[in-house]
C-alpha cells in the first residue's frame, strides 16, 4: 500500500499525486495510516468542510482525537457565524495565505514535542483562488517550517490538474513523488 510510507523514516515530506476522482480516498488513507502509526495529524483543508471531513473519518474507522484542522472552506462557505469546533482553526478563505501561515505554525507549537504530520489537502483547490506563483511560495514556507522542526508532511494534488513547471517546482521542496494510482515512487 502506497501509505505504507509512514512506516518509513519520519520527518519526511511527501507529494502524494492522486486522480480528482481518488483524492477523498487519499485523504482517508493518509490520515488514517497516520492515526495508526501513533501521528497527530494537521489537516490543512482548503477543499472539504472541517465537518464533512469528520463524518467521512469516523465513518472510515478513524479515531480524530489526534487530528487538528486549519480550515480554509467552512467560513468562506457559511460566513462568520460558524460554531466553534474542538482541535480546529477556521479561516476566512482558501486565499489566505497569511492566517492558514499563523494557523499552521500556531498547530505546530501547540503540537510541540509530539510527533506530527501535516496534510495539504489539496494543493489544486488553492489554484483556484491563488496565482500558482504564491502558492509555490507558500509550500516552500511550510516545507521549511516543517523541516524546522523536524515534521512529515503530504500535500495531496491531482497531477492532470497542475502545470507541470509548478509540480516540478513543488517537487523540489520534498523528499518523494508518490503517484497513489500507480502506487510508483518518482
Amino acid at each position: 500500500m502506497v501509505f505504507s510510507m509512514m512506516d518509513k523514516t519520519e520527518n519526511e515530506l511527501y507529494i502524494v499525486l492522486a486522480s480528482a476522482t481518488g483524492i477523498r480516498n487519499k485523504n482517508l488513507e493518509v490520515v488514517k495510516a497516520a492515526v495508526e502509526h501513533d501521528y497527530y495529524i494537521i489537516v490543512v483543508t482548503t477543499n472539504q468542510l472541517t465537518s464533512i471531513l469528520k463524518k467521512n473519518y469516523l465513518k472510515y474507522g478513524i479515531n480524530d482525537e489526534k487530528i487538528y484542522f486549519v480550515d480554509a472552506v467552512t467560513r468562506y462557505a457559511a460566513g462568520s457565524n460558524v460554531p466553534p469546533m474542538k482541535n480546529c482553526r477556521y479561516i476566512s478563505n482558501p486565499g489566505n495565505l497569511t492566517d492558514m501561515g499563523i494557523a499552521i505554525t500556531e498547530c505546530i507549537k501547540e503540537l510541540e514535542g509530539k510527533k506530527t504530520c501535516l496534510l495539504l489537502d489539496s494543493i489544486n483547490s488553492m489554484l483556484i483562488y491563488i496565482p500558482s506563483n504564491n502558492i509555490t511560495k507558500f509550500i516552500h514556507f511550510v516545507t521549511n517550517k516543517l523541516r524546522i522542526h523536524n515534521l512529515s508532511g503530504i500535500f495531496l494534488m491531482v497531477e492532470k490538474g497542475i502545470d507541470p513547471d509548478v509540480l516540478s517546482q513543488l517537487t523540489t521542496f520534498v523528499d518523494d513523488v508518490i503517484d497513489a494510482d500507480q502506487d510508483t515512487q518518482h
